[in-house]
C-alpha cells in the first residue's frame, strides 16, 4: 500500500504584496498548517505604528465556536483584508501590531481584539470566516471537476457502456449548455479507442451514463460559480465609511450561501450517480463475496436526508459547514467508485492491462497465474480488448497510487477497502500526487486527439473561398454607388468607451457587448457604425461630410436565420446643413441603387416620419415621456401581430385598450406615398391638427416628389407602423425589405439624427444616413447562386501554366513572364494531365498554357481554352502575346 510522504517544510504564502492574490489553495495550506504566513515588507510599511485604545470583537465574530483549521482559515483572510484595505486606503487605521499578532498565531479564536475603530469595521464587514469555509470548499471542489469526467469514463469502461451516451454536440446558436457539451467531449476524449465501450448499444448501463453530461456540467458550472465569487471575496479590500448593512458581511454572507447552495444542489446528483454506477459495476463480478464487497462500499442511507438537513434555515457558517461535508462524502463515493472500476476491469482476463506510468513499469501490477506457471504460448495481444488512451493513463496512474508501483498477487475485500482508502487521500488536495493526476486528465481532454473539430462562438460564422468571392464582388458594387455620390472612405476603433455608446439605442442598449476591464477606461464593442460617426463629427469638430464605412459591428443578440452577433455593416451618412430633403433624397437613392445594382430580385422601402410617428402618439393620448418605449413596441409589428404587440403595450408599457386601439387603427395605414401622403392631409384629418405632423408631411412631400423624378418612388412604402427604435432618430426613417422567396426580414434601414453629434459636443450638426445589412444580402446571393447551380469562382486567376512533369525552373520562368504582362496566373507541376484539367475545372481557369516534354524540344507551348475546347500550339517566345490577344477577346 502507498504510504504518505514524509511532512515537507511548511510553504510560505505571502500576503499583502502587490500583484499577489490570495488563492484558495493558499486558505487550504493555511488552515492544515501545510504552509505559513509571511506579510509582504512594503505592506507592513503601509501599516500605522499607533497603538490605539482596543476595540470589542466584532459579534460575527465573538460568538463563532471554531474548530483549529477554521480558526487559522479565517485568521489568514481577515489579515489579508487588513493589508489590503491599508494599501487601498492611506486613511485606514490599520496597526502593524495587529498584523503581526494575527500572522504570529493565525488563530482567529485567540486573537487579541482590534486595536481600532477601522480593524473592528473590517472584520465585521469582510467575513472573514464565511469566506474562509467557502475557499476550503473552492479548494476542495476544483480537482474533483476533472477527477469525476475520469471516473466516470473509467466506470463506463467497467460497464462497458455506450459512448454514444456522450454525443452532446455543442450548437453555435445558443440551444445547448456549453458545460454539458464540454463534459461530454472531455469524457469522449478519454475514451478515444476504447474497445470496451459502444458495443452495448446503450442496454442496462445507459441510464447511468447519459445523465453524465448533465449531471457533471451542472457540478463544472457550480464549482466555476463558487470560485468566481470566493475570488473577489478574498482579494478584494474592505470600503471603509460606508453605513449600511455591508459593514455587518452579512451581504458577503448570503452571497456565498447562494453559490454554495448551488454546489450542494449538484453534489447531491453528483453522489446518486456515482452511486448508481458503482453499484452496476460491481454486479458483473462473478465472486460473491467480492461482488458483495464492492456493492456494500458505499453506505446508500447517507444520502437519505442529507440535502433536506443541509437546506434548512442555518446562519451562513453553519450552512457552509454542511456543504463542506457534503463535498466530503462526495469525495468519499467518488473514490469508492474509482476503486470498484479499477477492480472491475483489473479482474478481467479479455482487456488489456495499460502499463505502469513510472519509468520502470513493464505492465500490470496485478499478478494473474497462468497454467504451469508462465505465460501462455501464442496468446496475442490483438485477442484482448483495449481501453481508452486517456482511460487508460488514468487507470495506470491510479493503480501506481494504491498499489505503491509494487505487484499485487490477487484482489480481496481487504485490499478493495485499502484501495478505497487510498483513493480518499489522493482525491485531497494535501496528497501531493493529486495536482499531477488532475495536470494529466487535462492534458489528454485538451489534447483534442478525439477529432473533437474547433468551435467558433454562437452568432458568427466563417466564409469559404466562394462566400468571400461572392462577398467581394458586392463589395466592389457597394463601394461603386457610394463613391459615385461623392462618399469618402471613414474608418473608426472596433471598440468605444462605453460612455460614448451608452443611452443612444433605447432599449436594445442591452445588447451592447461589454469588455471585461482591464484596470483601464470602460469600453465596449460597438453596436453600429452611426454613434462611432457622430462622435468622430463632434470630436473633429467637422461641419459637413458625405461619408460611407464598411465594417464589423456586435450584438449580444439571440443569433437565428440571417441574425448574427457579428456583421458587417455598410453605412453611407450625410452631416451638415442643407436644404430641407436634400441630403434625405440623396441617401434614399443611394440605397435603392444598391439594392438595384446588387440584383437581389424585389424588395421594398417603407418609410415614416419619427415627427409624424410622434404626432401620432399624441393623438392616440400617449403621453410624451413613453413616445420611445411605445414606438420600441409599435417596431415589432413586422414580426409580431397587432394582437401580440397591444398586449405588450397595455400589459408592459402601461397604456389602456383604447390608446392602443387607437395605435392599431392608425398603424395600419400604407400605401402609394403620394396618395397617402393625400389621404393624410385632406379636410378633418386629425395629423393636419398637429403642429409636428403637419411639419413632417411638409417634409415628406418634398421628398416624395424628388423621388419620383428620380425614378426611385416605386420602391417606396409610405408605412406609419414603421418606428425604428433607436432613440436617436428625429426625421425621416426608412426600412428596406426583401420581397422575395429568402426569409431574411430587414436588409437595411436608415434614417436622420439631427442631435446625435450635439450629445458629444455643444455644436448641433445634422445628419441623415443609411445601413446595409450585407449578411442578410449575402444570403440572398448565396441562395441565388445556388438556384443557378453554377461554380461560383473563388480565383481570378485566366491562366494556369500546367507543366506535365516536376520543372519548378521552367514553371518559374513562364508564369513569371505572365505575371509581368499582368495577366493573372497560377501554375502546376504533375505527370498527369488528368490532374491538371480537374484543377481547371475545379477553380473555372478559363486558358491552359500546357508543357511538356515534345513542347519543350519543339520550343512551343499549347494554349488550351477549356471552356471552347478549343487548342493551338505558339511559339514559346509569343505566347504571351498571344494570350493577351485571346483574353481581350474572349
Amino acid at each position: 500500500m502507498a504510504t504518505p510522504p514524509p511532512p515537507a517544510a511548511a510553504a510560505a504564502v505571502t500576503l499583502g504584496g502587490k500583484g499577489v492574490a490570495l488563492t484558495p489553495a493558499a486558505v487550504y495550506a493555511l488552515s492544515l498548517c501545510l504552509a505559513d504566513p509571511v506579510i509582504d515588507p512594503s505592506a507592513l510599511q503601509r501599516l500605522s505604528s499607533r497603538e490605539p485604545s482596543p476595540q470589542e470583537t466584532p459579534k460575527s465574530l465573538r460568538d463563532l465556536a471554531l474548530v483549529p483549521h477554521e480558526s487559522r482559515a479565517a485568521a489568514a483572510v481577515l489579515l489579508n483584508k487588513l493589508l489590503l484595505t491599508a494599501a487601498d486606503s492611506s486613511s485606514a487605521q490599520v496597526t502593524a501590531a495587529t498584523a503581526n499578532g494575527l500572522a504570529g498565531s493565525l488563530d482567529l479564536a485567540a486573537a487579541q481584539p482590534p486595536a481600532s475603530g477601522d480593524e473592528a469595521s473590517i472584520a465585521a464587514a469582510s467575513a472573514p470566516v464565511a469566506v474562509a469555509l467557502a475557499a476550503v470548499i473552492d479548494c476542495c471542489a476544483a480537482p474533483l471537476v476533472s477527477i469525476a469526467d475520469a471516473v466516470a469514463a473509467l466506470s463506463c469502461e467497467a460497464a462497458r457502456g455506450d459512448v454514444v451516451a456522450f454525443d452532446v454536440p455543442a450548437s453555435g446558436d445558443g440551444l445547448s449548455v456549453k458545460d454539458e457539451a464540454d463534459v461530454a467531449a472531455d469524457v469522449r476524449t478519454l475514451l478515444l479507442a476504447s474497445k470496451l465501450v459502444g458495443s452495448g448499444g446503450g442496454g442496462a448501463s445507459g441510464a447511468f451514463f447519459t445523465k453524465v453530461p448533465a449531471v457533471n456540467g451542472a457540478f463544472r458550472e457550480a464549482v466555476r460559480a463558487l470560485h468566481k465569487r470566493v475570488r473577489v471575496e478574498l482579494n478584494a479590500p474592505v470600503k471603509l465609511g460606508k453605513r449600511d448593512a455591508d459593514e455587518t458581511g452579512e451581504g458577503k454572507e448570503e452571497a456565498l450561501m447562494v453559490v454554495a447552495a448551488q454546489l450542494a444542489r449538484s453534489l447531491h446528483a453528483m453522489c446518486k450517480l456515482s452511486v448508481a454506477r458503482a453499484s452496476f459495476c460491481a454486479g458483473s463480478i462473478a465472486d460473491a463475496e467480492l461482488r458483495e464487497k464492492l456493492a456494500g462500499g458505499i453506505n446508500v442511507d447517507d444520502l437519505k436526508g442529507m440535502f433536506d438537513k443541509l437546506m434548512i434555515d442555518l446562519d451562513a457558517v453553519s450552512f457552509l459547514r454542511r456543504v463542506y461535508g457534503h463535498l466530503l462524502k462526495f469525495r468519499d463515493f467518488l473514490a469508492w467508485e474509482a476503486a470498484v472500476a479499477m477492480v472491475v476491469i483489473e479482474m478481467d482476463d479479455s482487456v488489456e492491462k495499460p502499463q505502469s506510468s513510472g519509468e520502470n513499469g513493464a505492465g500490470s501490477s496485478m499478478e494473474k497465474p497462468q497454467a504451469g506457471g508462465g505465460k501462455v504460448k501464442g496468446d496475442r495481444k490483438s485477442k484482448k480488448k483495449t481501453l481508452g488512451k486517456g482511460t487508460s493513463a488514468v487507470l495506470a496512474m491510479l493503480r501506481d497510487h494504491v498499489t505503491d508501483g509494487k505487484v499485487v498477487p490477487s484482489v480481496n475485500p481487504a485490499l478493495l477497502a485499502d484501495w478505497g482508502i487510498e483513493l480518499l487521500l489522493l482525491f485531497d488536495p494535501k496528497c501531493p500526487k493529486l495536482e499531477p493526476l488532475v495536470k494529466k486528465i487535462k492534458e489528454i481532454v485538451e489534447s483534442n486527439e478525439v477529432g473533437r473539430l474547433p468551435k467558433i462562438p454562437k452568432g458568427t460564422r466563417d466564409f469559404g473561398r466562394e462566400q468571400m468571392a461572392i462577398r467581394e464582388r458586392a463589395f466592389a458594387i457597394i463601394t461603386g454607388v457610394f463613391k459615385m455620390h461623392g462618399g469618402v472612405a471613414l474608418d473608426t476603433p472596433v471598440f468605444e468607451l462605453r460612455e460614448t455608446l451608452m443611452g443612444k439605442y433605447g432599449e436594445d442598449s442591452k445588447l451592447i457587448y461589454d469588455l471585461a476591464d482591464q484596470g483601464g477606461e470602460l469600453c465596449s464593442l460597438r453596436y453600429d457604425l452611426t454613434v462611432p460617426f457622430a462622435r468622430y463629427v463632434a470630436m473633429n469638430n467637422i461641419s459637413a461630410i458625405k461619408r460611407y464605412q464598411i465594417a464589423k459591428v456586435y450584438r449580444r443578440d439571440n443569433p437565428s436565420k440571417g441574425r448574427y452577433r457579428e456583421f458587417y455593416q455598410c453605412d453611407f451618412d450625410i452631416a451638415g446643413v442643407y436644404e430641407p430633403m436634400e441630403p434625405d433624397f440623396e441617401v434614399i437613392k443611394v440605397l435603392t441603387e444598391l439594392l438595384d445594382k446588387l440584383d437581389i430580385g424585389m424588395y421594398e422601402v417603407k418609410l415614416n416620419h419619427r415627427k409624424l410617428l410622434d404626432g401620432m402618439l399624441e393623438i392616440c393620448g400617449v403621453p410624451a415621456e413613453k413616445f420611445r418605449t411605445v414606438c420600441s413596441s409599435i417596431d415589432k409589428l413586422d414580426k409580431l401581430t397587432f394582437e401580440e404587440v397591444k398586449k405588450e403595450l397595455v400589459e408592459e408599457k402601461g397604456l389602456s385598450n383604447e390608446t392602443a386601439d387607437s395605435i392599431g387603427s392608425l398603424v395600419k395605414t400604407k400605401g402609394p406615398p403620394l396618395e397617402v401622403l393625400l389621404e393624410l392631409r385632406k379636410e378633418g384629418s386629425k395629423f393636419m391638427q398637429n403642429e409636428g405632423s403637419v411639419v413632417a408631411l411638409n417634409e415628406l412631400e418634398i421628398l416624395f416628389r424628388a423621388l419620383e423624378k428620380a425614378n426611385a418612388i416605386d420602391r417606396i412604402s409610405f408605412d406609419l407602423s414603421l418606428a425604428r427604435g433607436l432613440d436617436y432618430y428625429t426625421g425621416v426613417i426608412y426600412e428596406a425589405v426583401f420581397k422575395g422567396a429568402t426569409q431574411v426580414g430587414s436588409i437595411a434601414a436608415g434614417g436622420r439624427y439631427d442631435k446625435l453629434v450635439g450629445m458629444f459636443s455643444n455644436k448641433q450638426v445634422p445628419a441623415v444616413g443609411v445601413s446595409l445589412g450585407i449578411e442578410r444580402v449575402f444570403a440572398i446571393m448565396e441562395q441565388q447562386e445556388k438556384e443557378k447551380n453554377e461554380v461560383v469562382r473563388a480565383t481570378e486567376t485566366e491562366v494556369l501554366v500546367s507543366i506535365l512533369g516536376k520543372d519548378l525552373i521552367l514553371a518559374a520562368e513562364l508564369v513569371n513572364e505572365l505575371w509581368s504582362a499582368g495577366i493573372k496566373a497560377e501554375f502546376k507541376l504533375t505527370t498527369r494531365m488528368a490532374n491538371h484539367i480537374k484543377y481547371m475545372t475545379q477553380t473555372g481557369i478559363p486558358w491552359m498554357v500546357l508543357v511538356g516534354d515534345s513542347e519543350i524540344r519543339e520550343g512551343k507551348v499549347k494554349l488550351k481554352n477549356i471552356r471552347a475546347n478549343h487548342e493551338e500550339e505558339v511559339l514559346r517566345e509569343d505566347f504571351v502575346h498571344v494570350l493577351k490577344q485571346r483574353l481581350s477577346n474572349p
